[in-house]
């Protein structure tokens, strides 16, 4: 097993799929490493320096290195494909699409509607995740040192309509969850299933 790779950025290929091809050159040897696409923002440029966390994936007909920003990224992917019927690209496209705090912390607080924006995840897919999930990263977030907090947003009954009425609003996932956690920590709000309440102490979270 390939745990890293540290060499010079030789080539970053993009296909009409949305997968992300890095040709990594490391002694000189180009790896060819499927990248979670949001990596590519971080990092450097062409002929730059980088370090690359690895999976080889392998199966009968084809071996495929995927990378990753941090390793605690890298083991995220791999307790996502041990779930049943979730593969290394559905792993990608979730992690792509939520990153590496938002995915943890939507696993953990069962927040089925947040996964399921991922293409290709739908209700079911979703549900299985999170229960399949839900106990491990709840201890694995801890000793990997990602700090999220399961408890700090309203009860399962209201959680669907806070967020809906937010995306309504014109706020992203990302802005909803940070506001979600934050408001949270209310303790008068967090035993509260008042769903007016939590929209009303999220939107004067965002304003500030």
């Amino acid at each position: 097993m390939i745990g890293y790779l540290k060499g010079t950025i030789a080539a970053i290929q993009k296909t009409n799929t949305n997968r992300v091809t890095l040709t990594l050159e490391v002694n000189q040897i180009g790896y060819d490493i499927q990248v979670v696409p949001r990596l590519i923002q971080s990092l450097p440029g062409q002929g730059e320096e980088a370090q690359i966390f690895t999976h080889l994936n392998v199966r009968e007909d084809q071996v495929t290195l995927f990378g990753f920003g941090s390793a605690a990224e890298r083991d995220l992917f791999r307790q996502l494909v041990s779930v049943s019927g979730i593969g290394p690209q559905l792993a990608v496209a979730l992690l792509d699409t939520l990153g590496l705090q938002d995915l943890v912390q939507a696993i953990v607080s069962g927040n089925t509607r947040l996964l399921s924006r991922t293409p290709g995840v739908g209700a079911k897919t979703a549900e299985r995740i999170a229960l399949e999930l839900k106990t491990k990263l709840s201890e694995w977030r801890q000793q990997s040192g990602i700090v999220v907090t399961p408890g700090a947003g309203p009860a399962a009954n209201i959680l669907e309509d806070v967020e809906m009425t937010l995306l309504a609003l014109g706020y992203t996932d990302q802005e909803i969850s940070q506001a979600l956690q934050a408001v949270g920590q209310n303790t008068a709000l967090s035993k509260s299933a008042d769903t007016e309440a939590w929209i009303r102490q999220a939107i004067a979270w965002l304003s500030q």
